[in-house]
């Protein structure tokens, strides 16, 4: 499985001439790529996740291809066929097998609201746990890395990174970073990645690795 980082949070997952599409949001180009999309994964209603805009412009080109968020995204998107998922559920979409962990976004004040946020394993290996810190039961063989975000210390993401103990992590979530503060934080994820025996990806936006 090819997996392509985009800008922020948004990603690209392709097998078998299927593609699959995790969190298009505001801070992501256009996402005007593939047409070969069978599904669209919204881990929650944040507009850094998803906007009306990406998931229109995904629809034009891949007409019914599935989207599939918790509640809170299904009552967001309103006027998109919103398959709703939570914490055990399991879907298969076309070559891939989506099950998703965890119920609810990190805190990031106590007066913000935390609305619904599920993780998705993808095909028993790749994890991504969207904005939480999310702990799957299985063995992660490639983990997606939130960096950095309001809801999310530097240390926070490393202690993650050092729980779950995947063989390998890219870090995601960080348009939030000037290019020099993602340096920064990217030599402090390889450290803790070595610490743990995993390989490391500092992957830019485009850059692919395969899993």
């Amino acid at each position: 499985m090819k997996v392509t980082k985009l800008e922020h949070a948004a990603l690209l997952l392709e097998q078998s001439g299927h593609t699959l599409i995790v969190d298009p949001g505001s801070l992501t180009t256009p996402v005007t790529e593939p047409g070969n999309a069978v599904a669209i994964v919204i881990t929650h209603e944040h507009p850094d996740h998803w906007t009306p805009e990406q998931l229109n412009r995904i629809l034009n080109k891949a007409p019914g291809t599935g989207i599939y968020g918790p509640a809170g995204v299904a009552r967001a998107a309103e006027g998109f066929d919103v398959t709703v998922v939570a914490e055990g559920n399991r879907v298969e979409v076309g070559p891939f097998t989506l099950t998703f962990y965890g119920t609810t976004h990190a805190v990031i004040h106590e007066t913000v609201p935390a609305p619904d946020n599920v993780g998705i394993l993808v095909n028993g290996g790749f994890f991504y746990p969207g904005d939480a810190l999310t702990v799957p039961d299985v063995h992660v063989e490639t983990l997606a890395l939130p960096s950095a975000a309001p809801w999310l210390k530097l240390g926070e993401a490393i202690d993650y990174l050092t729980e779950v103990k995947p063989d390998r992590v890219f870090p995601v979530h960080d348009m939030v970073l000037s290019a020099a503060g993602k340096v920064v934080y990217n030599t402090r994820l390889q450290a803790a990645a070595e610490a743990v025996g995993a390989q490391f990806f500092a992957l830019d936006p485009g850059q692919s690795i395969d899993v």
